[in-house]
């Protein structure tokens, strides 16, 4: 799509997880993607003639294609899809949210609700809409012209709930009515850049989870400097945690008062043997985390064959490659300059 080079950084899921989290005194609702989808797939814009690809979601519409698409019958580019389901929902007034990169249009019981079927950038859209009580049809149609393919779509009730105090009698649970939650802790905002990633870990090479859009805070429960250069922060983004670089969030507390943290990196050196290999293309730095900014802890020579023990993913792809080569400690190298053999897909993504 024409005029969008300044976001080719934003190779990023929606960012609709973001827009859960709000100002340092926050409201967090339950949400939802929602099940039973159906989705179709068509080699155009306009979803026109038969799909080319059908397949039933086991999980809602929560998407970042990349470059690529959802199957190989599908083009890379300039094709659109169409997602429906039926889904349950109680009485009362609901907020949905739908991120796309390109366009996307959405039906609620048949009515046109949200219609923005048109080129564009990462771009996140809210509506609301009071439903009955029971079950309505949910359609949305999605279209990609160039370049990156990124879809998320998800709702959560605003009005209908009781307000639920933590240890204040009289805020018990209801049934069938969906509560509200205050968080009045530590906060981290993204502040100088139009959009943060979350990662899996405080590294750079950490699988991508989502991304954070500028000026939204979110609650923040650890630190972590493994890097070395910038504090990363553990933060609480809907119904997931991640790790995102302190380069470009502001904390409401003193940093000095979150407690250091780990993460899911430290405790990967006992992986199972699967059977997939690692050939590197040259000479590589074999490193202590998934990042350059991480120690360097031995050098694999060319051609080596390593053990493949794990991995990270960034759009798609795999981005640095947990390794066990030779005599060498357990480590890191950049998956751009190896050659994966055997079930690379069986091996866990960290």
């Amino acid at each position: 799509m024409q005029g969008r080079s300044h976001l080719a950084g934003w190779i990023a899921a929606a960012a609709v997880l973001a827009l859960l989290a709000f100002a340092p005194i926050m409201h967090i609702s339950a949400q939802t993607f929602g099940t039973g989808w159906t989705a179709q797939y068509y080699n155009n814009t306009n979803l026109e003639g038969a799909p080319v690809f059908t397949e039933a979601l086991s999980s809602g519409l929560n998407f970042n294609w990349g470059a690529g698409s959802p199957n190989a019958a599908v083009n890379a580019e300039n094709w659109s899809a169409r997602f429906s389901s039926v889904q349950l929902f109680n009485a009362g007034t609901y907020e949905f949210v739908v991120s796309s990169d390109d366009g996307v249009r959405v039906f609620i019981d048949g009515v046109l609700v949200l219609d923005r079927f048109i080129g564009r950038p990462l771009t996140t859209d809210r509506f609301q809409q009071t439903l009955t009580a029971g079950s309505h049809s949910l359609v949305v149609e999605f279209v990609e012209f160039i370049d990156t393919a990124a879809l998320q779509f998800q709702w959560f009730q605003i009005s209908g709930g009781t307000q639920l105090t933590p240890g204040v009698p009289g805020t018990e649970l209801t049934p069938g009515v969906v509560p509200t939650a205050v968080y009045t802790g530590p906060t981290a905002t993204v502040t100088g850049v139009q959009g943060l990633a979350l990662r899996t870990g405080p590294y750079l090479g950490a699988s991508f989870i989502t991304t954070l859009p500028s000026g939204v805070g979110y609650p923040v429960l650890a630190r972590n400097r493994d890097e070395g250069i910038y504090n990363w922060y553990k933060l609480r983004v809907g119904e997931r945690e991640g790790w995102a670089s302190g380069r470009f969030l502001t904390i409401s507390v003193d940093l000095n008062t979150l407690p250091v943290q780990g993460s899911i990196f430290d405790d990967i050196a006992d992986t199972s043997d699967i059977g997939a290999r690692a050939y590197p293309r040259a000479v590589m730095n074999l490193r202590q985390r998934p990042s350059l900014r991480t120690p360097q802890i031995g050098s694999v020579p060319w051609g080596a064959e390593c053990v493949l023990l794990g991995r990270t993913v960034q759009a798609g792809t795999n981005r640095w490659l947990y390794v066990r080569c030779g005599d060498l400690p357990l480590g890191w190298v950049d998956a751009r300059w190896v050659t994966v053999r055997g079930e690379v897909f069986q091996v866990p993504i960290r």
